[in-house]
């Protein structure tokens, strides 16, 4: 190969993987949607067009909606939602509360995962504001409220009339041994 031709192939080799990077970069915001709403059941907002839609819900159709909260059996925190269940306006928004209080003699991290029932109504249960989006540090002892802001989309399907949001807390091993090393807690809800 004379060396004209291996530096035309190497920029040939040069510009695909440009290409090929741009791409990739490219393509992970839908990835990174398609993960979120699928895999963890979080509805990402779609921006204007989705809160325009919100604007012009019907205004005689209501939901249930049902509230859960649980921990998982490593972290001695205790967390519950405020109220059993609420009825809601399709495309208003609304706010419940849970509260957690951490039963230890140290300050621990935690997590909560949502879930929402039925599967079919996920897709159209959107939270503006959780406490699911970060990790959640309660000091020994303390308690916190702890609010999530929801709109049930008015394109839920007629045949749901019961929607259940479900939060699992699970403890975060990583953050909380960073607490107890002394490392700070970069980018964990601190106490208000």
């Amino acid at each position: 190969m004379s060396r004209s031709t291996a530096k035309s192939f190497g920029v040939l080799k040069l510009v695909g993987v440009s290409l090929a990077a741009f791409g990739f970069a490219f393509s992970l915001v839908p990835l990174y949607r398609i993960a979120c709403e699928k895999v963890f059941g979080v509805r990402l907002e779609q921006g204007p067009a989705s809160a325009s839609a919100t604007a012009v819900a019907p205004k005689e159709r209501w939901v249930t909606v049902q509230f859960d909260g649980g921990v998982n059996s490593k972290l001695p925190w205790q967390f519950a939602p405020a109220q059993a269940s609420m009825r809601v306006q399709v495309g208003r928004q609304y706010e419940a509360e849970y509260s957690a209080r951490n039963t230890s003699d140290r300050a621990i991290v935690g997590n909560a995962v949502p879930s929402v029932a039925p599967a079919r109504a996920s897709g159209y249960f959107s939270k503006t504001e959780c406490f699911c989006f970060t990790a959640q540090t309660l000091a020994a002892g303390e308690s916190r409220e702890m609010p999530v802001r929801f709109i049930v989309d008015p394109g839920l399907p007629a045949g749901v009339k019961t929607i259940t949001l479900s939060y699992t807390f699970f403890k975060n091993d990583t953050l909380t041994a960073a607490l107890g090393a002394g490392q700070g807690h970069a980018g964990v809800h601190a106490a208000p």
